[in-house]
């Protein structure tokens, strides 16, 4: 065997050594709490799954940190809030995590952050938009995703941009439901001529032809959904059957994101055509290069097509990652002293962490925003027309309207 083979040979089993001695050390445990069985948003919780674990394999391919792999323990909260509290329990006393995260529906969220705060454990919610979770004003709690009263804000500005004067909005009777469309309708205010109101709608309902027949007499200017799968993807067909929206008369505006999600153009069909989405990811927004290794390696793993979700659980761990990395240690004290000092960057750009108390107390600031409009079935989100996002102004002249 000649030198140059022999000193691979030895630089490959120095590596091998090396990486043997990483994955020798004692695992850091970081609980994911997430909804892995009904009644919850089961797809939620498997694409906040597939975000983390493509960050913990980036994070252990690279060494671990502090010379530690990390591992992920999971919980299933069922999307019940007395689950996600019993979840959080045990995974600090139980399986000793050094954090916590996953959280994807507000009222889970809120309950198990109560568990989080008395072992002060630190605890990120990954896409758990209600203002009420930073209101609690919580020293260990952090905020991933946008926050309800940014979401509504956002809103309004894109209905006044529309000219829409009569506004009505169906919404889950959630905590997030009940929560974004109040919020929605304090933005509203700020807008003179427009009347706005909202019905709240049961999450276990299956006919809610009776709240949507009273429009096809007075059809508003908007419909808005705040509502998540599946009876989201109910309200919208019968809205269609109906005759309400989307029509030459009536927008189709969904504030939840729900046309990201894998199973939509399954339960919706031409019920989407000509529907508007608030949304936090478009593939024609700019991102950075980090989006892009995410993105593929959900790809690679799932033969689907990156949303939201997968970067929101992709910076929630790595928030946590560069936390223990800037303490130096697992300490509960010393990550929450590093989290609300660092200036974070993540699949979704640069963020710095609000110490404002209120609705933005330790919220990554300045999520970007996308609006978007489906213009066939079936289209995927990459082929929907990108009318409002980062360095991207509203052109309303790029809206179409069904005929009728």
């Amino acid at each position: 065997m000649g030198t140059t083979a022999k000193s691979r040979i030895l630089v490959a089993c120095g590596a091998a050594l090396a990486m043997s001695a990483v994955f020798a050390a004692e695992p850091i445990k970081i609980g994911i709490s997430i909804t892995q069985s009904p009644p919850g948003s089961v797809v939620q919780g498997t694409q906040v799954k597939d975000g983390v674990e493509i960050v913990k394999d980036m994070v252990n391919k690279a060494g671990g940190v502090l010379g530690r792999p990390i591992e992920l323990v999971y919980e299933d909260d069922q999307g019940i809030p007395e689950k996600g509290r019993a979840a959080a329990e045990k995974l600090i006393t139980r399986d000793k995590v050094v954090a916590i995260t996953g959280g994807h529906q507000s009222s889970v969220c809120l309950a198990a952050i109560e568990v989080a705060a008395r072992y002060n454990t630190p605890y990120v919610n990954t896409n758990c938009w209600a203002d009420a979770v930073r209101a609690k004003g919580y020293a260990n709690v952090f905020s991933a995703p946008i926050y309800s009263s940014r979401v509504a804000e956002s809103v309004a500005e894109t209905l006044g941009k529309l000219g829409a004067k009569r506004i009505v909005a169906f919404a889950e009777n959630t905590d997030y439901g009940i929560g974004q469309a109040k919020a929605i309708g304090e933005a509203l205010k700020k807008m003179p001529g427009v009347t706005y109101r909202y019905e709240t709608l049961d999450r276990a309902g299956k006919d809610f032809t009776p709240a949507i027949l009273p429009l096809r007499a007075d059809p508003p200017d908007a419909v808005l959904m705040v509502m998540l799968p599946p009876p989201a993807y109910t309200v919208m067909n019968q809205l269609y059957e109906q005759g309400v929206a989307p029509s030459a008369k009536t927008w189709l505006y969904d504030t939840s994101g729900v046309a990201d999600y894998p199973d939509f153009w399954q339960n919706v069909k031409e019920a989407a055509v000509d529907m508007l989405n608030f949304a936090l990811y478009h593939p024609g927004m700019k991102q950075p290069p980090l989006a892009s290794e995410v993105a593929q390696a959900y790809k690679q793993r799932t033969k689907n097509e990156p949303n939201r979700l997968i970067f929101q659980a992709a910076d929630s761990l790595l928030f946590i990652v560069d936390a223990i990395k800037q303490a130096k240690s697992t300490d509960p004290a010393a990550m929450v002293k590093a989290m609300e000092s660092m200036k974070f960057t993540g699949t979704r750009g640069t963020f710095t962490i609000s110490s404002k108390p209120g609705n933005t107390f330790h919220q990554m600031m300045d999520v970007p925003t996308v609006t978007y409009q489906i213009t066939a079935v079936g289209q995927p989100i990459g082929q929907t027309t990108l009318i409002e996002g980062p360095g991207v102004p509203l052109d309303v002249k790029q809206l179409k309207k069904p005929a009728k």
